[in-house]
């Protein structure tokens, strides 16, 4: 199983970027997927995830409106589209999958999720 993240970098506050990750896990529908971030100093924290089939997404608050989370079943990926960046979104950003029973539900817990990506980097200037 491997998880590589991609579209990490440098912006200017109030721009945009879109990370993805791909995902060798079979089959991709049997698996939930995340985002979280881990800014310097501090502890992992969720970003958005996804449910089996798409049927449920989550956001943590402070991403909520400004973030979406994807996913393409064709090409086994997953997307974050990242827009009005602020400096506090950055961190580096991992993708995480987790085998889920439901396909309803999407967790929150870090513990949860058996599968991780080395991450990538997301700095946001002000």
């Amino acid at each position: 199983v491997q998880l590589v993240e991609s579209g990490g970098g440098l912006v200017q506050a109030g721009g945009s970027l879109r990370l993805s990750c791909a995902a060798s896990v079979h089959p991709f529908s049997d698996y939930a997927m995340a985002w979280f971030r881990r800014a310097p100093g501090n502890e992992r924290e969720f970003v958005a995830g996804i449910s089996r089939y798409s049927s449920a997404t989550e956001y943590a608050d402070s991403v909520k409106d400004r973030f979406t989370i994807s996913r393409d079943y064709n090409d086994n990926m997953v997307f974050l589209q990242m827009s009005s960046l602020k400096p506090e979104d950055t961190a580096v950003y991992y993708c995480a999958a987790e085998r889920a029973q439901s396909h309803r539900t999407v967790s929150r817990t870090p513990a949860n999720y058996g599968y991780w990506g080395q991450g990538t980097q997301v700095t946001v200037s002000s």
